[in-house]
């Protein structure tokens, strides 16, 4: 059976729905798994972000095993790993149990986080990369709303939380389905020699001409022996290793976990009641999606560099208008408003910009031969960020304050300006192989030209 071209790309995204959901799905559930369970405070945090270190270990695995067996297979593996952790996690007797499910489960997680976009980014044409590649926060965002509402529509039932957790189970079932439907990623077909292969499946995807066009390029760029972790540091992928890796860290570390994680928190923190925050987290999950459907229909109008910059400098001072607003209001009537309105501000501008640019670029920039092992290691670098920022919330918003905390982060969030204008390179409009041979040259400075001219734009 052949998909047709927007179901390859649905199924090709679809781990990101259950990457948003399993990781969302934990802000309302642990409430009754630690009333259950019994759990302390300790262990019910254990709970919550052991699926990070699950999530480190898919994203240093994942992406070289599918530079060796391909993407499709790691997709179907990673589909697999989410269905029986999010059954494992439901069906958990004691927290143990939970534990290892929920680590189990974060393996799919963090394959996942690498492995979506580099599928997308190596199926998609390159003057449509950003806005397909995008589909995975698209996906991650609308995961995490089903999450929400999971979690206020299963709050009274007796297996509350079961429910909740073990929901995920079903869209990985589809994936898992849809993956043996997948074809392969053609790139990854010709590097191991089957170039009618890839070629069949381009032309599903593309005219004749530009399935032509691009088999030749991607033949250019598939001699290449494969790499190896030392190639990854080598002195020519320098640049995407900078650039990969700042974006990765500074991505978490301007905060949009504690908005996610912690938003009914933060919420409360403002004058809403707990009620009242869980169904404002639903609002703000429709708002994720919404502002993020405008984004990827957006995402390959406007430089990567540019979304970047804006994006920052909006979140940057949507903290600052948020600590001011903690500052001067306290606890006044009306406080909870401007919570949420600055919130609000903050998410649409992460969803429309860190939010899908930071992974569509990560899958842009690597040269084909360590594309697997350095997308795996920068994903890796973002989910031990996750992981500090998501530990050392509670700890830190309790030691210097609310306040404090909030201008933190937007002064990260101006550094993130200055980083991205010094360090990352342009990749709108240009093939995979054009930007690899800008590394090869030592010209990646010059994908930043405005007048800039590029094969793919000429197809």
């Amino acid at each position: 059976m052949r998909l047709s071209k927007n179901l390859i790309y649905f199924f090709g995204a679809l781990g990101g729905l259950l990457f948003g959901y399993d990781t969302g799905v934990i802000a309302g559930a642990q409430i009754f798994i630690q009333q259950e369970l019994q759990l302390s405070d300790a262990e019910i945090g254990f709970v919550v972000s052991c699926i990070l270190i699950g999530a480190v270990v898919g994203a240093v695995l994942i992406s070289p095993l599918s530079d060796r067996y391909g993407r499709k297979k790691m997709v179907i593996l990673t589909a697999f790993i989410f269905f029986i952790g999010a059954l494992g996690s439901a069906l958990s007797p004691d927290v143990l149990s939970l534990i290892i499910s929920r680590m189990f489960l974060g393996i799919a997680v963090g394959g996942a986080s690498a492995l979506v976009p580099m599928y997308l980014a190596e199926l998609a044409p390159a003057n449509q990369r950003g806005s397909l590649s995008s589909l995975n926060q698209l996906m991650i965002m609308i995961g995490m709303l089903l999450a929400y509402i999971a979690n206020y529509v299963w709050r009274d039932s007796p297996i509350g939380w079961e429910l909740m957790l073990g929901f995920a189970a079903v869209p990985a079932l589809i994936l898992f389905i849809g993956g043996i439907l997948l074809p392969e990623s053609p790139r990854y077909l010709v590097k191991v020699g089957k170039r009618e292969e890839a070629e069949k499946i381009l032309l599903n995807i593309r005219t004749k001409s530009e399935a032509e066009a691009e088999i030749l390029e991607i033949e250019e760029q598939s001699h290449i022996e494969k790499g190896r972790l030392k190639d990854v540091f080598s002195k020519w992928v320098r640049p995407s290793v900078i650039a990969a890796f700042g974006l990765a860290i500074l991505q978490q570390w301007m905060g949009c976990n504690t908005v996610f994680y912690y938003a009914p928190r933060i919420l409360m923190s403002g004058g809403t009641d707990a009620t009242s925050a869980i169904r404002t987290q639903i609002i703000l999950g429709v708002f994720y999606v919404i502002v993020t459907v405008v984004a990827v229909s957006l995402m390959d109008r406007f430089d990567r560099r540019k979304v970047l910059m804006v994006g920052a400098l909006a979140m940057g001072l949507s903290f600052f208008a948020l600590s001011a607003a903690f500052h001067f209001e306290g606890n006044k009537d009306g406080f909870h408003i401007f919570t949420f309105i600055f919130l609000a501000t903050y998410i649409s501008s992460f969803c429309a910009t860190w939010g899908p640019v930071m992974w569509v670029m990560i899958g842009e920039i690597f040269p084909l031969k360590i594309r697997g092992l350095a997308v795996g290691i920068a994903s890796l670098v973002n989910w031990v960020a996750n992981w500090t920022v998501s530990v050392s919330f509670p700890v830190l918003e309790a030691k210097i304050g609310d306040v404090t905390l909030f201008i933190s982060f937007g002064i990260i969030c101006i550094i993130a300006v200055f980083f991205v204008k010094r360090f990352v390179f342009e990749t709108r409009g240009y093939t995979l192989e054009e930007i690899e041979e800008a590394l090869v040259k030592d010209e990646t400075k010059k994908l930043n030209d405005k007048n800039r001219t590029s094969v793919a734009k000429a197809i």
